[in-house]
């Protein structure tokens, strides 16, 4: 039986893992060419200074929320909160049968 840390099980898992990523980063660049190339075609009238004030406030408090909201997940989850209860709501009555 072939032990998993062998050299050619390690080459087939880097092989994989660049198949995947290779793709992925070609994606990626695509993407943000695309997203760059648009962005300097847009015509149009430039930004005040009050709508990057309103930009920037609705990205902090949208990031405050996300983050917020994903610390009470995780501090509900450590602490037992998200467990299922297995208690009876009627236990048996002890001596009377």
């Amino acid at each position: 039986m072939a032990n998993p840390s062998d050299k050619p099980s390690r080459k087939l898992n880097t092989m994989g893992t660049i198949a995947l990523l290779a793709p992925l980063f070609a994606i990626l660049a695509a993407s943000m060419w695309y997203a760059a190339r648009a962005w300097m075609m847009a015509d149009g009238a430039p930004m005040p200074a009050n709508g990057y004030i309103a930009m920037t406030l609705g990205v902090f408090f949208s990031l405050a929320v996300g983050i917020g909201l994903m610390t009470l997940l995780f501090y509900s989850n450590r602490h037992g909160y998200d467990d299922i209860s297995y208690r009876d709501p009627h236990p048996p009555e002890s001596g009377r049968d």
